[in-house]
């Protein structure tokens, strides 16, 4: 089967594949579906079965009025919610609803195998490999996140351990863990949520791998932009993006408050092995364990794009802004400097722009068609 040509592919229809999608739309980009694309047409593809991007996944008692790092969506307020509801539930729901809205006609559930050139022509067509055909696209915007790509730390032991271990993508309850002990491992957010949240019905054990430094200031918009920029000197070298808190240290928060308050926020240093029963500690101390919660972090999920050879030789790829420097028809968006979600808005928005602006100086004619088209998206 021949591959089905199309201007741009969206990988992914998280927080940053539905940014950029809503703004080809507004710069005049037509699903490929559409019977009249004056301006172009780009297909958003996705991996999941329904809408929702990694939020559909997460825990239960992961409730609006806790979750860190909402954005709303560009052109679409987050709908009002009981601050007790499950994000899992509320999130999926605005995701939804603003796919249709937009009409951005996600395809899914679309499992992308692999992305690679179609020839030696750098103005050539980049090819996207799928279990549901493929496109040849003379751009990719990459938007697949970190959600299907835990990061589990190599320890001396971990396949003799008789307990459980499992990583924070796969938390369900801390009622699972009731009357057990339980070590958590991380020093990010989530480590701190979970083993405040697990603490009132299991006896817990914190590790990390370094001091945890906190930050006395909220954690609010404007310390999420200064992490953001401190990530990006990085992917711009090609080095791995390395975490937000690696940047920003740790913020207070009410959980990690409360867990001060009861006294169960007390951090140790990381364990050298694993045992059948427990833990090996620096000191040659003895921690048992039922169970091991690695809320260790994720890495981005960019598996697909090895036929590119884009990695380098520190394990990253070398992206400036939001565009590969190697590769230059290939966005990588939510990665390493937009990875939050303010970051994934901006980075939607500018993907976009760039392709437009490369589109218009190439070919004057569709530039056109695209800026009759650009107001029809505020009639939605």
């Amino acid at each position: 089967m021949q591959p089905e040509p199309v201007d741009v592919v969206v990988i992914g229809a998280g927080q940053a594949g539905l940014s950029a999608a809503y703004h080809l739309r507004r710069r005049g980009f037509s699903p490929l579906s559409s019977t009249d694309a004056p301006g172009g047409t780009f297909v958003v593809l996705d991996a999941d079965a329904a809408p929702g991007g990694a939020w559909q996944h997460r825990w239960g008692s992961l409730v609006m009025g806790t979750v860190n790092g909402i954005h709303e969506l560009p052109g679409a307020p987050v709908p009002p919610a009981d601050p007790a509801s499950p994000a899992r539930e509320v999130l999926p729901d605005y995701f939804a609803a603003y796919e249709e809205r937009f009409d951005l006609r996600v395809r899914r559930p679309v499992q992308v195998r692999a992305v690679r050139r179609a020839d030696d022509d750098p103005r050539g067509r980049l090819l996207v490999e799928t279990d549901a055909g493929t496109w040849a696209a003379r751009y990719v915007i990459n938007a697949t996140g970190t959600w299907r790509r835990p990061f589990w730390p190599t320890v001396p032991g971990a396949d003799t351990f008789r307990g459980r271990q499992l990583h924070v993508h796969d938390y369900v309850d801390a009622a699972e863990f009731a009357g057990e002990r339980v070590i958590i491992v991380g020093a990010g957010i989530s480590a701190v949520q979970l083993l405040e949240e697990i603490s009132h019905v299991a006896d817990t054990f914190w590790v990390t791998r370094h001091e945890v430094t906190w930050d006395a200031t909220e954690f609010d918009t404007a310390a999420r932009i200064a992490a953001i920029a401190g990530v990006e000197e990085r992917v711009r070298r090609g080095e791995p993006p390395g975490s937000v808190i690696s940047v920003t240290g740790q913020h207070r928060t009410p959980w990690s408050e409360a867990a001060r308050e009861r006294g169960v926020l007390v951090r140790h240093p990381m364990f050298t092995a694993i045992e059948p029963d427990g833990v090996r500690m620096p000191d040659g101390t003895f921690e048992r364990a039922d169970a091991i919660l690695w809320a260790t972090g994720f890495r981005a999920d960019i598996r697909h794009l090895a036929p590119l050879h884009l990695r380098t030789a520190s394990g990253g790829v070398r992206v400036e802004n939001g565009r590969s420097t190697d590769e230059p028809r290939l966005f990588l968006i939510g990665y390493g400097p937009s990875q939050s979600t303010v970051g994934a808005n901006r980075a939607g928005r500018d993907a976009v722009r760039a392709i437009v602006a490369e589109e218009r100086a190439a070919h004057p004619t569709s530039a056109a068609a695209m800026s009759a088209t650009e107001p029809a998206i505020a009639a939605y």
